[in-house]
């Protein structure tokens, strides 16, 4: 058993190495690469996640997974070994599903896919990117063919990201969500933030979130912040964290989605060192991480006791635009709701309407009931329906996210499941840490940082994701109520 195990674990390493290899690859394309580079990179990618594919879906990781069976069911359920068994022989299943050349044709029409994507973008010009958006889908549509399903086949591209859970449990979820916050943005009181809507210095932006950043836990020289056209974070191991942000002219939102990527970032930071290299290094689903990149977005850093601290030096850096900005009409007008265009500058209370509707026009692309070309109309009139907004353009409207040009169907919706689960876990972290708002008062985020790792980021994917947040909750159900609560105090607040 010794021997099966340690040559599990050194496959197991090498296919890791190359995954971080093409996480590498990745983020340069999408921050420092040329544009000219990408039919070279795209087949590095595809070659790289063949031989990735075929090394683990091999037979003999297959046998020796079998064999090992008797030896994880002699080992504590929590226990590495068996945890590492356990999810690799799931992870094999699903692989061995899926033909290598399927695998690397998708990586491939992805990585050719940003390129255009961006240029469409920028140039507003659907039609650009409408050839992209067909490869994708029919690619999606022949890897759902691998598997099973019973409800719907988006679920197996759910699966992907969202692990063991349906497309039914997820409209579900949305359908208790929708209403309740389109009546609290209905309801939402008028604020004036006009003292946002002006320029700010981009370097001075970047300034004032790296000062941030310096408190919130990362161990110096695991981290580094650079900008890019879409804001994404990645890593290549425990102490080598990428977080990326966009700068504009005017605004501070930037701010935010930094922290917002920050929270992605001190989760796999927080994933402990024993699991490296292998499946176990990583969230147990795409819903968790969006937990805690919302929590430290949201929970934390529009929070009042966060900005009692942070706010002066704010100001300080902002003397011209902030300096005679009553720290009241700051809090409210960086927590309003208010109805806007793009979902990575949107609010805490609109943010999951955003991603409904792309859900909504998601599960239609993949069950064949609405056409890709028939989606800015369909985009325009989601958009009008739930947030009551006049799509301009393109650009702003069906082009704004990154996600279809490398094929990212099915991830839209754990952005909003992890505005639910966060708060979910941080009625836990407010039980166990009862100073907290002490804390963020003194500027102090550390203790706060470290209960999470220990508590939910160590733990890597040991767990299914119901299995970790009842572990943390003690309910593995996905419950809203407490997300709806936080929202309706919050705006019942500012109204006041």
């Amino acid at each position: 058993m010794d021997a099966d195990l340690r040559t599990l674990r050194q496959r197991l390493a090498e296919i890791s190495d190359i995954y971080r290899s093409m996480g590498v690859l990745g983020w340069d394309q999408r921050v420092t690469m040329p544009p000219l580079g990408t039919p070279a990179r795209a087949e590095a990618l595809a070659t790289l996640g063949r031989i990735a594919h075929e090394k683990f879906a091999d037979d003999e990781v297959g046998a020796l997974l079998e064999r090992l069976r008797p030896h994880e069911e002699s080992l504590a359920y929590d226990s590495d070994d068996a945890s590492l068994i356990r999810v690799a022989r799931h992870d094999w299943d699903k692989n061995k599903r899926v033909p290598a050349e399927l695998r690397a044709e998708m990586l491939r029409a992805g990585a050719q896919g940003h390129h255009t994507w961006a240029e469409a973008r920028k140039n507003d010009d659907f039609a650009s990117f409408l050839p992209v958006l067909e490869r994708n889908l029919e690619l999606k549509k022949r890897y759902v063919e691998c598997f099973e399903w019973d409800d719907s086949p988006y679920t197996p591209l759910l699966d992907d990201f969202e692990p063991f859970m349906t497309t039914t449990e997820v409209a579900k979820v949305f359908e208790t969500v929708r209403p309740v916050l389109a009546e609290l943005v209905r309801e939402a009181p008028g604020i004036d933030a006009s003292f946002l809507d002006v320029p700010y210095a981009p370097e001075l932006q970047r300034e004032f979130a790296k000062r941030v950043l310096a408190t919130v836990g990362f161990e110096n020289g695991s981290w580094r912040l650079d900008p890019t056209v879409h804001p994404f974070c990645t890593s290549f191991a425990t102490r080598d964290v990428r977080l990326t942000t966009r700068y504009h002219p005017t605004g501070l939102d930037s701010f935010w989605s930094t922290m917002h990527e920050a929270g992605h970032g001190l989760y796999a930071h927080g994933i402990a060192s024993s699991l490296e290299r292998t499946p176990l290094a990583n969230s147990p689903s795409f819903g968790l991480n969006e937990s805690q990149s919302r929590t430290w977005e949201n929970l934390v850093a529009r929070s009042r006791p966060f900005w009692s601290h942070w706010y002066e030096p704010l100001q300080e850096t902002f003397p011209e635009q902030l300096g005679s900005v009553d720290f009241d009409d700051f809090m409210a007008a960086i927590n309003r709701a208010e109805p806007g265009l793009l979902r990575v500058e949107a609010d805490e209370t609109t943010y999951s309407l955003h991603i409904i509707l792309r859900f909504n026009i998601e599960r239609r692309l993949i069950e064949e009931t609405l056409a890709p070309k028939d989606l800015p109309e369909a985009w325009s009139e989601g958009m009008r329906e739930l947030l009551g907004v006049d799509v301009p353009d393109d650009a702003r409207g069906v082009l704004q996210d990154v996600h279809w040009s490398s094929g990212g169907i099915g991830y839209f919706p754990t952005y909003a499941l992890g505005n639910v689960i966060s708060l979910q876990i941080w009625s836990v972290v407010r039980e166990a840490i009862p100073d907290l708002d002490a804390q963020m008062e003194a500027g102090e985020l550390e203790e706060l940082s470290s209960w999470l790792a220990e508590n939910l980021y160590s733990l890597g994917r040991k767990f299914t994701p119901k299995e970790t947040i009842e572990r943390l909750t003690g309910s593995a159900t996905i419950d809203p109520q407490p997300y709806l609560a936080y929202l309706r105090e919050k705006l019942s607040a500012l109204a006041a």
